[in-house]
C-alpha cells in the first residue's frame, strides 16, 4: 500500500492516520486512542505501538524522544537489521495494549531508530513488491519436498534481509530442508511461523455473511474455541455451510450471544416433560427464547392441535401435575402472551407518493 495516496479524515493532520483514533482506516486491528485529547498523553510514555503487515504488531522504545504521530512511518530495531512499520497508538494506552499482549519481558523491547528516509521507503516498497512472487513460489518448493503444508502468505522485512513464512499444516511438520532450500533461492534470512485458519483469515481480510468485515480482521485478537454446543443453545440450524465463516472452521460470532441465551432459557421448562389436561398430553414442540413462548403439540413427531404458552404458563400446569391436578385447558387466556409482531413505520407510507403532482393552489 502506497501512504502517499491515503485518503485522510478531516481534522487529521498531513502524515498519516486520523490522529485523534477514530475508525479502522487501513490498519487491521486499529484502536481507538480516546485519550487523544488529553494533554500531555503523549509524553506520558515512551512506549509506542507499531504495526506491521496485516495483523502483526509490535511495541517499541522512543528513546530519541522523536516527536511521533499515529500515521507516522519509522524504522525500528530488528533482528538482523531494522524494519519500517507504521505507528498506530501513542500515549498512555500503549501501556495497556503491552499488559494485553502478554509480552514474556518488558526488558525485551526494542528501540525506533527514526521516522523513514526516502531510501528506507523505497527499499520497503521494494521489498513488499516481491512478497506475492516470494509465495507462489514457496508453495511450489514445498509441494516439490512433499511437505504436508500450505503457505498462506510471506512478509518481508523493511530492509528485505529475512523474511516471515506463515503457513498452515494439520500435523507437525519437519521444515529443515524446506529452510535450507529457501535460504538458497531467495538469499535472505527465513523465520517459519505456524499459523491457524482463523489467524489466515484475519491476515487475508474480507466480508462476512453479514455484510460486514470480519471480526478477526479489524477487532478481535484472541480466539476462543467454538462448538456446535453454541448454535443448539440458540436454536439455530446444524447446517454446516451456514455455520462455517470464511476460514471453513465455525463462526466465532455463535459465542457472541450464547450466553444471553442460556440466561433466558433457564425460565423454560425441559422438553422432555409432557403437560397433562383434562383433554389431552401435550407434548414439547417449538419455542422461541427471546420471544418468551413455547409451542406444544398433541403428537409426539406431528404439529397438532398446537398451543403456544408462555413457560411461566408452563411451569404453573406442572406444579399442577406434580400435585394430581389436571388444568381444563393448556392455553389460559388471562396468561396469554400478546402476539407482539413488529411494526414497520414506513408500511403506511404510499411508495408513490412522490409520483403525484401537487395541486396548484388557486391565486387570489
Amino acid at each position: 500500500m502506497k501512504y502517499d495516496n491515503l485518503k485522510y479524515i478531516s481534522g487529521a493532520d498531513s502524515r498519516g492516520l486520523c490522529h485523534k483514533g477514530c475508525g479502522r482506516q487501513d490498519h487491521q486491528l486499529n484502536t481507538y486512542d480516546w485519550l487523544a485529547d488529553i494533554p500531555g498523553n503523549d509524553s506520558s510514555t515512551d512506549l509506542v505501538e507499531v504495526q506491521f503487515k496485516n495483523t502483526r504488531k509490535g511495541y517499541y522504545h522512543n528513546v530519541n524522544g522523536l516527536d511521533l504521530k499515529k500515521g507516522d512511518i519509522v524504522a525500528v530495531e530488528s533482528t538482523p537489521g531494522h524494519d519500517i512499520g507504521v505507528v498506530t497508538l501513542t500515549g498512555q494506552l500503549v501501556n495497556l495494549q503491552v499488559k494485553k499482549a502478554n509480552l514474556k519481558s518488558l526488558d525485551d523491547i526494542k528501540r525506533i531508530y527514526r521516522i523513514a528516509k526516502e531510501q528506507d521507503i523505497a527499499t520497503w516498497e521494494e521489498a513488499k513488491a516481491r512478497e506475492h512472487a516470494t509465495m507462489i513460489q514457496s508453495r511450489q518448493i514445498a509441494k516439490d519436498l512433499g511437505l504436508q503444508m500450505k503457505i498462506g502468505d510471506v512478509e518481508y522485512q523493511g530492509d528485505g534481509n529475512k523474511a516471515i513464512f506463515y503457513y498452515i499444516a494439520d500435523e507437525r511438520v519437519d521444515f529443515r530442508q524446506l529452510i535450507k532450500v529457501l535460504a538458497d533461492v531467495f538469499h535472505v534470512r527465513i523465520e517459519m511461523k505456524q499459523i491457524g485458519a482463523r489467524q489466515e483469515a484475519g491476515r487475508i481480510g474480507g466480508t462476512g455473511p453479514c455484510g460486514r468485515e470480519l471480526c478477526c480482521a479489524t477487532w478481535m485478537k484472541a480466539f476462543s474455541s467454538v462448538s456446535t454446543n453454541a448454535a443448539r443453545f440458540q436454536d439455530i440450524s446444524l447446517n454446516p455451510q451456514k455455520l462455517a465463516g470464511m476460514c471453513a472452521k465455525l463462526k466465532c460470532c455463535l459465542n457472541y450471544e450464547v450466553d444471553t441465551y442460556l440466561e433466558a432459557g433457564k425460565k423454560f421448562p425441559p422438553h422432555d416433560i409432557v403437560l397433562q389436561t383434562q383433554d389431552s398430553d401435550y407434548y414439547f414442540f417449538k419455542q422461541d427464547i427471546l420471544a418468551g413462548i413455547i409451542t406444544y403439540s398433541t403428537d409426539k413427531r406431528l404439529a397438532a392441535n398446537l398451543e403456544t404458552i408462555s413457560p411461566e404458563r408452563a411451569n404453573e400446569i406442572i406444579e399442577m401435575n406434580k400435585r394430581g391436578e389436571k388444568p381444563a385447558e393448556l392455553n389460559n387466556e388471562e396468561t396469554e402472551p400478546k402476539d407482539k409482531q413488529p411494526q414497520d413505520l414506513i408500511e403506511s407510507e404510499d411508495i408513490t407518493r412522490f409520483d403525484k403532482a401537487k395541486k396548484k393552489k388557486k391565486k387570489n
